[in-house]
């Protein structure tokens, strides 16, 4: 496919994420080159895909044919209300200039949060109770909105990375005509443990053992665990317990492997999640965990949000280290990183995203077939300098 029928570009111009993916599948233009971002003096957005100013034949059909690729990631500029409406007129100017196909890459879906409102909205909200419904009185069900709008915007394809709800994932495929995917990078996960010096998986993983810190985790918790074909590893499912309004305690889950606490000193431990927000739930799973004398503690999460109060919990004695994914690009800033650089491994999913890019377009290219991600770690991190992925 050549590079005039396949266009990346971001919904910010320094979206380190957009030129990330647009470089490594290939595109010979520069983002910058593909369209304008302008925005007017009184702030409204208005984008402009460019073309040559000596076309007059083309107004308005510069784009046909052509398949447009739009990276939205988090950015420290704007908030992501402003950056949902840019991908939705982005998406629009591809389309009324003649786009045959849009694709709207965001590895942390928007609105995934708000994936109820104050009506039973589709079967799988049936059983909600009274009591549920009254939570949500008065506001929107924000995520369906989101895929609607994006539908009506010109939107084709959502691709995201790890989103958490059923739900939402159910509506966007719904919406979208099964034109959504949910990338899970449990493969990503199964081959840094595998291959680093972060845990000792011991011989066929009989000293390595995951954990899932409540039974939301739990899925993610086995597709790594597949992933890993280790048939000595264990599986632990931890239980929340809340003990008062803002205080909860954490015990083994009898559906474990490991019901025993005991079972697990020496070990080397791996608590999987999908995303973090104030690391409060975290460290009281690894608190208890700690008591059983383990080997180590890593917590391993997708979507690190970079919260004051999340990097002074994680910062925590009871974590050894910390693994996370660039779905929020602004990970990579060391400021933001703070004193959890000593602990932190990101492991950047550009090349794994675009291999999935490739599969979508039908394109049969096998460069990131082995070495489909990269690391990034502080020099402040023991472990440093990094191995190659």
């Amino acid at each position: 496919m050549s590079s005039e029928k396949f266009l990346v570009c971001g919904n910010v111009s320094d979206s380190p994420v957009a030129i990330d993916i647009a470089r490594l599948l290939g595109l010979t233009l520069d983002v910058s080159d593909i369209v304008s971002l302008k925005t007017y003096s009184n702030t409204e957005f208005c984008p402009r895909f460019i073309s040559s100013e000596q076309d007059l034949e083309n107004i308005g059909d510069g784009l046909k044919g052509a398949s447009i690729v739009i990276v939205s990631g988090n950015s420290a500029s704007y908030d992501r209300n402003s950056l949902a409406m840019r991908n939705m007129v982005l998406a629009r100017a591809a389309k009324e200039n003649g786009a045959e196909r849009v694709i709207l890459v965001e590895p942390d879906l928007f609105y995934s949060a708000q994936d109820r409102g104050p009506q039973k909205v589709g079967d799988k909200e049936m059983n909600r109770s009274l009591q549920d419904l009254k939570k949500f009185d008065g506001q929107p069900f924000t995520a369906l909105l989101y895929a609607q709008l994006l539908k009506a915007s010109g939107v084709d394809t959502v691709l995201t990375v790890h989103n958490h709800s059923d739900k939402v994932q159910d509506l966007f495929r719904e919406v979208f005509g099964g034109d959504f995917h949910n990338l899970i990078p449990s493969d990503v996960y199964a081959d840094y443990i595998k291959k680093s010096d972060m845990v000792e998986c011991g011989k066929d993983g009989d000293n390595l053992v995951l954990v899932a810190p409540d039974h939301g985790a739990r899925p993610f918790m086995n597709l790594v665990f597949n992933a890993l074909n280790l048939p000595k590893a264990k599986r632990v499912i931890m239980k929340k317990v809340r003990t008062g309004e803002r205080a909860i305690s954490m015990s083994i889950d009898p559906q474990s492997e490991i019901t025993n606490l005991d079972e697990i000193e020496g070990k080397d431990l791996i608590i999987l999640d999908d995303m973090v927000r104030t690391g409060t739930t975290i460290v009281k799973c690894c608190e208890a965990l700690k008591e059983a004398k383990p080997n180590r503690v890593c917590f391993a999460v997708t979507h690190f949000h970079t919260s004051s109060e999340a990097r002074e919990n994680l910062n925590s004695s009871f974590i050894d280290e910390i693994m996370t994914t660039n779905s929020i690009p602004t990970i990579l800033n060391r400021d933001l990183q703070g004193r959890l650089r000593r602990k932190l491994t990101v492991l950047k999913l550009g090349k794994w995203i675009s291999r999935h890019a490739f599969e979508l377009f039908g394109i049969d290219d096998d460069r990131y077939d082995k070495d489909f991600y990269s690391i990034d770690m502080s020099s402040q991190n023991p472990r440093w300098p990094p191995p190659t992925a």
